[in-house]
């Protein structure tokens, strides 16, 4: 009566058992060890059958999840579901190790795994066809570099987890949101050599926010004091003549900035205000090349 509810299976998938005095199906049980079972599993993966594999590990974590063996399913369906181009899946049963098994020994390989998975995801972003499978946001990426800090907020990947959820952000074009991730790096990792790095970033996100010389003068003096700080504080550090070159690309930007006021000015016929703006570019801004546009428009209002 009980197969009629089931029209769909065949009673040839069904075998009675003495042994238990039932009928059971094949498809459906499980092996009488959780070592067996683990070991069936396994050698649908040799075969390259990752879904039946799937199917079988998922039978032992069921069946058996107090076994030793159920924490090791779960991380090789992780590896399955990476092996089927579906990091996001992976990452996930990876991390249900962890939550379930917290003194699992696969722990600290779990974390690097989830790290390499999320750093993929960043750096293929519109080109791997394994991130475009993996992504219904670019996010998740994300999300994986909080959960690596969070499983090991002092373990070797925290740090540069943290950082490079400021780039992402960056990237993006949040640019206060990537400073508050870049300032958590160095406030949570000042020993770290990711702390260096943020700290140059944090310019460069001010630096990218100050894209029009008319609208964003405070920004990009802001940008160009962290700069210096950077340059003062780390003058052999490999990201030091980058920071020069960026130093320079602010103070003709700054130099712009004066010299559009001035013709502002021009432009009200306040001829005495534009020359204040004026000699402020031909004083401070020198080595730029507003500076001779500046005392060439000095000259012709004489002031």
């Amino acid at each position: 009566m009980v197969l009629l509810a089931f029209p769909s299976l065949s009673f040839a998938d069904w075998i009675w058992t003495p042994e238990t005095g039932r009928f059971i199906n094949p498809k459906w049980e499980v092996k009488p060890t959780p070592a067996d079972q683990l070991e069936y599993a396994q050698s649908f993966r040799e075969q390259g059958n990752c879904k039946k594999a799937l199917d079988e590990y998922k039978k032992l974590i069921k069946a058996y999840p107090r076994a030793k063996e159920a924490p090791e399913a779960e991380f090789y369906s992780g590896q399955c579901l990476e092996d089927m181009s579906k990091p996001y899946a992976a990452y996930q049963d990876y991390q249900l190790v962890i939550d379930k098994y917290p003194f699992s020994e696969r722990a600290a390989q779990i974390v690097g795994i989830e790290y390499n998975i999320a750093n993929h995801l960043l750096e293929n972003k519109g080109r791997s066809k394994w991130a475009q499978v993996a992504l219904g946001s670019d996010d998740r990426a994300v999300e994986i570099f909080r959960t690596i800090i969070r499983n090991a907020p002092y373990g070797k990947y925290a740090a540069i987890s943290q950082y490079k959820i400021g780039l992402y952000l960056k990237e993006k074009g949040d640019y206060q949101d990537a400073r508050d991730e870049f300032e958590k790096t160095m406030n949570d990792y000042p020993s770290s050599e990711w702390a260096q790095a943020a700290k140059f970033q944090i310019a460069m996100a001010d630096t990218d926010r100050a894209s029009d010389a008319q609208h964003e003068q405070k920004v990009t003096s802001i940008a160009m004091d962290e700069f210096n700080e950077f340059v003062q504080a780390h003058p052999d550090s490999q990201l030091t003549p980058e920071a020069k070159a960026h130093m320079a690309e602010l103070k003709n930007k700054e130099a712009e900035n004066n010299y559009v006021i001035a013709k502002f000015y021009i432009d009200q016929k306040n001829f005495k205000a534009a020359g204040i703006y004026y000699k402020e570019v031909i004083n401070n801004y020198a080595d730029t090349p507003w500076a001779p546009k500046a005392a060439a428009m000095l000259k012709k209002i004489g002031e």
